[in-house]
This record gives structure tokens, sequence and C-alpha cells, in this order.
């Protein structure tokens, strides 16, 4: 077995691990310094909306097409008074992209682009979005989004409880304003295919919260009925047993979007391919941060406000101090709900576990089996 899997063994099975949980105000503080920093990101540099959303037009230039990059980017801004994009194709075309822009403007900066370039006007072909078209994209865009995560929060209460779902939305809006933010500061251009995706890491970061909670449901059944671990003792053993499984699917999934985002669109120049990876990459991280850090954490929170929590949380942290006080190492408990830690005084993870066999189990029989 190798070293990270006889971890994620000994994770699942409660024998080492983290306190989350505990530290659950670090966490909180870290998220809320990023997400600030996002927030003033978008308001200071705002967003690089592109001609699908704001309007514009497209040009594309015949093959091998002499100008360079930066040379073209220049003449298409001269002639249209506008920022310009630019991106050089495999076959050696050019790709301009020309924002805020009308019908009647483009045309006189067709012909304007044909001289600069050198090449007949008909050689260039003009596509043109309307700003009322590209408003609309944005709108359906949005509408998409509010949906996905009304759908999302009516699932997650109905399958598990409102607090869960509350807990997942949270998380939902930390890694949408942590990728827009990026966004913003890097300054790459918005397209449908960020809000593609955009939807599409949502859908990630909800899988590793929802393994996470589903484990927590199935531990804190009749939670109540015994006096050994708190709500927040069991949430932090979730965490930890699944903590294996969801980096190796985090970083599964992200090594062919860094391979998209930094080879592809960095060293190979296929800059069309930046929108939907960045999105990819930052979403994908701060998925598998928020359902680790964030949303089982907020969890536990939200679930020891309840009076019957608060109770229990009482009698065990009585029960642990009256052992402490006595020298006892561990808590014997008929009730047995969880996994044994060395020190009971301060549990470091919990879950299930089964029962040891009896010791005089087969005794004095040479095969040590019941007959």
């Amino acid at each position: 077995m190798s070293k990270l899997g006889n971890l994620g063994a000994r994770l699942h099975r409660g024998e080492v691990g983290y306190d989350f949980v505990k530290n659950r105000k670090i966490w909180y503080g870290l998220s809320i310094l990023i997400t600030i920093t996002a927030i003033v990101g978008l308001a200071v540099r705002g967003l690089n909306m592109g001609i699908e959303f704001q309007g514009g037009a497209v040009f594309n230039t015949p093959k091998n097409t002499a100008a360079s990059v930066t040379q073209a980017e220049s003449y298409a801004e001269e002639a249209s008074g506008h920022d310009a994009i630019v991106q050089k194709l495999g076959d050696g075309s050019l790709r301009i992209q020309v924002a805020g822009i009308d019908t009647g403007a483009a045309n006189k900066i067709k012909n304007t682009l044909a001289d600069d370039l050198k090449i007949d006007p008909e050689q260039i072909n003009a596509e043109l979005v309307g700003p009322s078209w590209g408003e609309q994209i944005a709108n359906k865009a949005w509408q998409g989004l509010g949906i996905f995560l009304v759908l999302v929060v009516i699932y997650l209460a109905i399958a598990f409880e409102w607090r869960m779902a509350v807990a997942a939305f949270v998380a939902l809006i930390h890694d949408i304003t942590i990728t827009v933010g990026i966004y913003a500061l890097v300054g790459f251009e918005v397209t449908p295919g960020t809000v593609i995706g955009l939807l599409t890491i949502l859908g990630y970061s909800l899988y590793d919260t929802v393994v996470v909670f589903d484990s927590l449901k199935e531990q804190t059944k009749d939670l109540t009925k015994q006096t050994r671990w708190t709500y927040s003792d069991v949430a932090n053993r979730s965490i930890n047993s699944t903590l294996v499984r969801s980096i190796n699917t985090t970083v599964v999934a992200l090594l062919p979007v860094a391979g998209l985002l930094f080879i592809g669109g960095g060293v190979l120049g296929a800059g069309m391919l930046n929108d939907i990876s960045l999105s990819l990459f930052v979403g994908l991280a701060a998925g598998a941060y928020s359902s680790i850090f964030i949303a089982t954490p907020l969890v536990a929170d939200l679930k020891e406000r309840e009076p019957q929590m608060k109770a229990l949380k009482k009698r065990v942290l009585a029960k642990r101090a009256q052992a402490a006080a006595k020298g006892e190492t561990e808590v014997h408990d008929d009730e047995s709900y969880a996994g044994e830690p060395e020190d009971d005084a301060a549990p470091a993870v919990v879950g299930p576990r089964n029962q040891p066999a009896s010791r005089g189990r087969g005794r004095g029989r040479p095969s040590g089996k019941r007959r």
C-alpha cells in the first residue's frame, strides 16, 4: 500500500487527523481576506467583458498575414479609437476584436485595417455583435446562475437539512466571488466560455461538499444518545475521512486544466483557451478549499447552536473534565459511539468503529475460533 493510501486509511479510521473545525476561525478569516481582495479588484479594475456581452466586431484576416500581433493591435486601436484584442491563429491569420463599436463604424475600420495591413478589404471577414444581443446573453447567464443556486439549495435542504444547504450556498458564493475577482485582477476577457467554466466548477465544488455532508449525516445518527463526542468532533472526522479522496480528485482535475492554462494559453499562445481554463483552474482550487475549510465547519457552527447539541456538548465536556481530574486517559462508555482517541480530554478525530472481539473468546482452543 502506498504512503498516501496508508495515510488515507488511517485518516478514515481516526488514527491520525487534523482538527479543521477547531481552527475554523483561521479559515474564516483567510477566506474573508481573499474575498475582500477579490471584491476590491472587481470594483477597481472591473471585468474585461468580451464582445459577446457588450457588442462590437471581430475581424478575421487571411492566412499568413505578414503583420505581427503588436502591429495589428496598434492599427486596430488607431482605426477604432477603442481597445483591441488581437490573437494569432494557427494558420497565420489574425483575429482582431474591437468592442463597443456600431455597424457603421465597422465598415470604416475594416477598410482602414486593410490599408494598414496591405491586404484586400474583401479578404477581411467581419462579424458584428449588437450591444442588445450581448446584453441578452449577459442576462441569460445571470438567470442560469441564479436558477442553479436555487435548485442546489432546495435539493440539499431536502436531501440533508437546511443548515447544510446554507453552508453549501455560502461556499458556492465564496467560490464564485474569488473566481470573478481573479478574472478582474488578471484582466482576462470574459466570454461565454467563462460562464461555462463557472457553472462547471460549481458542480465540482458541490461534489466535494456533498461527499463530506453524506459522511457527516451517516455518522451523526443518534448522536445525542451518547456522551463521548460533540457534533464538531464528528464533523471533524467526516472531513478527515474524505480528505485524501478530495485531494486526489482535485489534483487529477487540476492537471489537465493547468495544461490548458499555462501551456496552451501561455506557452503556445492559444489565448482563446484562457477564458475557460482560468475559471476552471481557480474555481476547482477554491471549491476544494471551501468544501474542507468553510462548508463543514460552518455546518458545525450552525448545528451546535441547537439546544440539544448545546446540552450534548456540555455533557461531553463535563465527562472529559471529570476523566481528566481522575487522571484517566479514556472515558469508558458502554455506548461506544465512535473511535477512541489517544487522549479523551482533547480528541483529534472521531468516527464509527467496530466493537473489538472479546479477549476471552476462543480461549483454550488450539485454533482460537468458535465452534
